[in-house]
Order: structure tokens, then sequence, then C-alpha cells
């Protein structure tokens, strides 16, 4: 096996991943809405800076609010 995983070990792993998620979400709730919450805030502000650079790469640089 030359660095390949075998495909049982992803369905394993993808699996796990899900059955933690949702068990995350059933004994936490309002703790997983504020991760998500602030995944959310981390991409919008990554978004933003970029779009920032962008318009300022090309001279229209106008604040976003």
């Amino acid at each position: 096996m030359d660095g390949e995983v075998p495909v049982n070990l992803k369905k394993v792993l993808v699996l796990a991943a899900v059955a933690l998620v949702l068990f995350l979400l059933i004994t936490q709730p309002e703790q997983s809405a504020a991760a998500v919450q602030q995944v959310l805030g981390w991409l919008r502000q990554g978004a933003e800076s970029i779009i920032t650079f962008v318009r300022s790469l090309f001279g229209t640089a106008t604040p976003i609010s």
C-alpha cells in the first residue's frame, strides 16, 4: 500500500466524525451553536479582508459596513 488508506478505514473515520458531531449537537446544543457562529464569524471576517485587499489592489477601496 503506497500511502493509500483502505476504503474501510475511511468509512469508519467518517462515521466516527459524524457520530461525534451528532453527540455534541444533542448533548451540548448551546455550545455547539456558539461554536458554529464563531466559525462563521471568522469566515466572514476572512472574506471581508480578502475583498478589502482586492479593492485596494485595484484602487477602488471603500470600507465595508
